[in-house]
């Protein structure tokens, strides 16, 4: 039980950063910059949280410095027509260094924040009756130790998941958005204007990094460290690869990155009686996991059509 509640609480940035991605590629716009928003919602959402002492305050800055950068992305891959991929890399290295540049000139702790502490960080919430279902067997002892007990980012997280499907296949608007992504020169002979749906999928995109961001920051850990995403938006683009961009398995892909991140942080030397498994292996698993789906599903998987290219409107 508690790797698996370890791993619902380790796959919530990853989840997010994974549905975020799904949104702008499915509009036809690759986006390698999930780690840079994911890193400057994190330092913007843990500044904020530390001056005002709100971790809501907090999570709308972390929402605000993503939307930012996809904004810079948005008008650099739509509006220009620039590479979206050499874009995205720019945002990374754009947020690596800001961070730590304005977190130094602003804390003087090395680009550190300071920790945060009450209300500056999201409590962990107990679900109704859930200390009174605790002793039912399998459903009580699933929904009072699982399910009960996590901060609200993470339902946030896992409602996204019906939210998203339903948003892409059940409405006009998601219809709309995967032909932009597929064929977007019959979506423009239809009167529909391909620039504003793919700005709009890029700013769904910086909204969902933005939270993802923020609760690195205020809901899994206790302020922000330098590079604190650790690779994620990177995984989070490996599992939207595994999961052939679709919101229910990204959900199941994103939920074995965080359990083998959960064995590596409870089992740091796994002893196999033979032979002991070292800590670098361990905490290299989600990481070698991501090289192998990369290998072995990149040739498999089919992305939109249009994906990577700009559009320019026929006359």
């Amino acid at each position: 039980m508690q790797g698996i509640n370890s791993a619902i609480r380790l796959m919530t940035p990853l989840l997010l950063a994974c549905l975020a991605g799904l949104y702008s590629e499915r509009a036809g716009v690759f986006d390698i910059g999930l780690e840079g928003k994911m890193l400057m919602a994190a330092f913007t959402a843990a500044s904020v949280a530390f001056v005002t002492g709100s971790a809501w305050l907090g999570l709308v800055a972390g929402i605000g410095g993503a939307m930012a950068m996809s904004l810079v992305h948005g008008v650099a891959s739509i509006t220009f027509r620039g590479n979206q991929l050499i874009s995205g890399v720019a945002l990374n290295f754009l947020a690596a260094g800001l961070t730590v540049l304005i977190g130094q000139n602003a804390f003087a702790l090395g680009g550190r924040t300071p920790p945060l502490a009450g209300d500056a960080r999201f409590q962990p919430i107990t679900l109704p009756f859930a200390p009174e279902l605790r002793d039912v067997p399998v459903l009580g002892q699933l929904y009072s130790q699982l399910l009960s007990g996590h901060t609200i980012l993470v339902y946030v997280a896992l409602l996204a998941v019906p939210l998203t499907w339903w948003v892409l296949f059940r409405t006009r608007f998601g219809l709309r958005l995967r032909a932009v992504g597929e064929n977007p020169a019959s979506v423009d002979t239809a009167g529909i204007s391909v620039t504003r749906l793919r700005f709009t999928a890029v700013m769904i995109c910086g909204l969902l990094t933005g939270i993802a961001g923020a609760y690195l920051a205020t809901g899994l850990s206790a302020g922000f460290v330098k590079d604190m995403t650790a690779g994620r938006g990177f995984i989070a683009l490996a599992a939207l690869i595994f999961a052939k961009w679709r919101p229910w398995q990204a959900l199941f892909a994103t939920f074995l990155f965080g359990l083998l991140e959960a064995i590596a942080n409870l089992y740091p030397n796994l002893d196999l009686g033979l032979f002991t498994v070292p800590s670098q292996f361990m905490n290299a698993l989600p990481y070698i996991l991501t090289v192998i789906i990369l290998a072995g599903f990149v040739g498999r998987a089919i992305p939109p059509r249009a994906g990577g290219e700009p559009y320019v409107k026929e006359r």
